[in-house]
């Protein structure tokens, strides 16, 4: 997965993301506290100088996805706001039926982002463009009643078993990690296999139409296979030029320390959770902003898999009131505010939508605001760590 949104209404450390968020475009600090908005609205990462709110394009391309019209013109509207971020995946597809996706289906994300830089009138040098390996979809058949039902032990499709290696059918295979929403028929699959891995990501290159991928995530850790395969597939791509830097997605500290050791200074992010409705309780964050790494934050408005407990959203929705802007403004503008090096990646199913979230680089909260703020998801994130 990555970075749904829920929206109610419309090392080398150089080159990390590093920001000083007390200084301002010429490196001094103003009177103000060094509050200069594009020093601390922008960042480095993967070599790009960008504004550290880009647009995850999952929603483009999966259940409730617009029409391909809608999706280009959304992605357009983002880039001509001034994003310079587009997040995709291998996975970001719709299955067309029951099992993992026919081979027509394959690539839709991503070829939605090829084609919308293609037909764009702006600098798409100045674009980074990131992808995901590791996952796909599943389409579970649908029982009589509208239920969804097995698709079968592996869930896997005539055009999957295809890829699977020679002596698949031979030798008993451990369990894939299904994720699925209640009541949807679709859901995602690991398969985080080294093979697999290093497969997708070179379809991955093909479907955004260039030669190397300028930054790769493991889009999840795989229960099947050891942490350290999956990361070790990651520095292959890397040697043979494949990808030109890696990012790891959905893992915890030791995860983090794993990736590491193996990729050394080609790590530059990790892609994990966060939003006042799930505030990190592992502290993934301020691990990362201690490492010297960027932090993107998926499903920075809500989530998609798990139910989200709008009670989390109350106080940004007052601050918000008091501005006359959305609460999801507020909330963007307050996670950049947690860290230099964060960056947040809200989707978008229209262009009103990313104008809006896009504006939270121009909204720059009290003191007294961002206190309250804090606290309120401080309070939760105690109570999420109390239960783990």
């Amino acid at each position: 997965m990555g970075e749904m949104d829920n929206r109610s209404d419309s090392g080398d450390t150089g080159d990390l993301g590093a920001v000083d968020g007390v200084r301002n475009a010429k490196g001094e600090r103003d009177a103000n506290g060094g509050r200069d908005l594009r020093s601390v609205r922008d960042g480095r990462l993967a070599g790009f100088e960008i504004p550290r709110i880009g647009m995850g394009t999952m929603a483009l391309a999966i259940e409730g996805r617009p029409d391909r019209e809608t999706a280009i013109e959304t992605i357009h509207a983002a880039l001509d706001e001034g994003v310079r971020y587009l997040d995709t995946a291998w996975s970001y597809y719709l299955p067309s039926r029951p099992g993992t996706g026919e081979p027509e289906d394959l690539g839709y994300g991503e070829r939605l982002v090829r084609d919308a830089l293609a037909s764009w009138d702006g600098p798409r040098e100045r674009v980074l463009v990131a992808t995901k390996t590791g996952y796909r979809r599943t389409c579970e058949a649908v029982a009589a009643g509208g239920k969804a039902g097995a698709s079968g032990a592996s869930g896997a499709s005539a055009a999957d078993v295809s890829r699977e290696t020679p002596d698949a059918k031979n030798t008993a295979k451990p369990a894939r990690q299904h994720l699925r929403a209640v009541g949807s028929c679709y859901g995602w699959m690991a398969d985080s296999r080294p093979e697999t891995m290093i497969r997708d990501a070179k379809e991955s290159a093909a479907h955004l139409g260039v030669e190397a991928l300028d930054l790769l995530y493991s889009h999840g850790p795989d229960p099947a296979v050891p942490y350290a395969d999956q990361v070790g597939a990651l520095r292959d791509l890397l040697d043979a030029g494949v990808i030109r830097y890696a990012g790891i997605s959905r893992v915890n500290r030791e995860q983090i320390d794993i990736a590491r050791a193996i990729l050394g200074d080609k790590l530059i992010a990790v892609q994990n959770q966060f939003s006042p409705s799930h505030p990190d309780p592992e502290h993934t964050l301020e691990y990362c902003e201690q490492l010297g790494l960027a932090f993107v934050c998926w499903s920075p408005l809500g989530g998609f898999l798990d139910p989200v407990d709008q009670h989390a959203y109350d106080p940004f929705r007052e601050v918000a009131a008091k501005l006359g802007v959305s609460h999801q403004r507020v909330t963007l503008a307050w996670e950049l505010a947690q860290c230099p090096r964060l960056f947040t990646i809200p989707s978008a199913r229209n262009p009103q939508e990313i104008h809006d979230s896009f504006a939270a680089t121009r909204l720059e909260l009290t003191p007294d605001d961002l206190a309250r703020l804090n606290a309120s998801v401080a309070t939760r994130r105690q109570a999420m760590a109390a239960g783990m």
